[in-house]
Parts: structure tokens; sequence; C-alpha cells
């Protein structure tokens, strides 16, 4: 007779965890999926979503923040396995206690930074002067972009049509191109006669080259005054 045990629950998170998971959740998803997690401007309500009900273990989640979701704008995120499961929790306990109630940004939000400091992050620490230029690519950005969507833009550039990638089968084959589609299953390419091709990742070996990734690094580095620092540097090139 065969007995199967049911699987005990798992230990409710330490308040410790909660506060770091909440202050990773805030600086890393916040602005597009609320810093509640309830729901941005443009991200969806995680303490509502069917995605975090279904995943009961965690991984799914886990390797969603690991690798992103590149065709929904979702970068993938470098953070230790703590941190990992810091944001996990956080995002669980806002399913178990929120109301659900979804948020908006508030501008008054956006204009607590330093323009000053943000140029001297750009310039300095950031390194975003090593790409970008206040007199060229960036000249007149605040015109073209207002409050939650330059620091949207600023956060989560849009797909770069110039990343490339490099992929190797197990037959020995190498084929370069455009990279025209990544998740965690699934590496595509449109190579130079504009054939779209595409392989399980698992079975091929590939290297990206994406002007962005430096975008997705930094993710890991902004605190928030950073960040609104650099937003009110932006906002001063009209």
């Amino acid at each position: 007779m065969l007995l199967f045990l049911q699987q005990p629950p798992a230990a409710p998170p330490l308040p410790e965890q909660l506060q770091a998971g909440q202050k990773l959740f805030a600086a890393q998803c916040g602005f597009c999926h609320g810093r509640d997690a309830m729901g941005g401007e443009t991200g969806p309500n995680l303490a509502r979503s069917a995605f975090v009900r279904d995943d009961t273990t965690g991984d799914q989640m886990r390797t969603l923040l690991r690798n992103g979701r590149v065709d929904k704008g979702m970068p993938a995120f470098r953070l230790g396995d703590s941190d990992v499961a810091a944001i996990i929790a956080f995002i669980r306990d806002q399913r178990t206690n929120a109301n659900g109630a979804r948020r908006t940004v508030d501008a008054a939000d956006l204009q607590s930074g330093n323009a000053g400091r943000g140029r001297s992050y750009f310039n300095g620490a950031g390194r975003c002067a090593t790409c970008h230029s206040p007199t060229a690519d960036l000249a007149g950005v605040a015109n073209r972009l207002q409050g939650l969507e330059l620091l949207q833009r600023m956060l989560y550039p849009s797909r770069s049509r110039t990343a490339k990638v490099t992929v190797k089968t197990r037959s020995g084959e190498t084929i370069a191109g455009t990279l025209a589609y990544r998740d965690e299953f699934t590496i595509a390419l449109t190579d130079a006669t504009g054939r779209y091709r595409s392989w399980l990742a698992r079975e091929v070996t590939f290297t990206v080259d994406n002007p962005l990734d430096a975008h997705v690094e930094q993710l890991a580095k902004y605190t928030d005054d950073d960040m609104h620092d650099v937003l009110a540097y932006l906002q001063t090139l009209r």
C-alpha cells in the first residue's frame, strides 16, 4: 500500500526577511509593479496574480527573477539567493495581507531628487556617460518623456535592436545575428539573410552582446536616492 504524505507547510518568513524583501522589491520592481506589489502604472498587480498563487514552491518566481522576460520588457536580475528569497517572501506576504487595491504613482514622489547629485552620478559612479551624452542622444529628452515615463525608460529601456547573439550548435555550427527573442527556454536570432532561427536554450551554447545590459546591471546598484537624483538631472535636459 502506498502512503502519500502531505508536504508540511513552509515556515513563515522572519520579519527581517520581509523587511529586506520590501526594500529590494521597491528598488528593483516597484516602478512597474508598485512599491507594494499591488500594481503600478504598467506592471500587473502581483497580490492578485494567478502566477504567484499557483507557484506554491516559488520555483517559477525564482526562475522569472533570474532570467527575466525580455519579450515583456522585464530584465533578468543578478541577485543572490537570499535576496531572491526575500523578494518572493515579500510578494507572498503582500498577497496574503493586501486588499488587492491597485495603486498609482503620485507625481510628487518622482520629484524628490537632486539634479546636481544626479549629474555627478551620471558622469561618475553610474558610468552613464560612457554610453550617453546630454548633448547627443539625450538632448531634449525631458521634452520627449516626462515623469514616470522618463523614469521607466531610464530603468527599463526599450529592447535594443542592436543586441547581437552568437549561437553554437552541438554539431559545431556557429550562427550569428541580431537577437530576436530570449527567455529561459528559447534563444532566437535573425541572421544576415533576414531568416528567423530559434533553438532550445539547453541544446546550444550562446553569447549575447546587448548594450542595454548595462542598464540591467545598474538596477542592482541603484539606491532609491540615486534613481531620483538621476531622474532630476535628466529632467533638466530640455
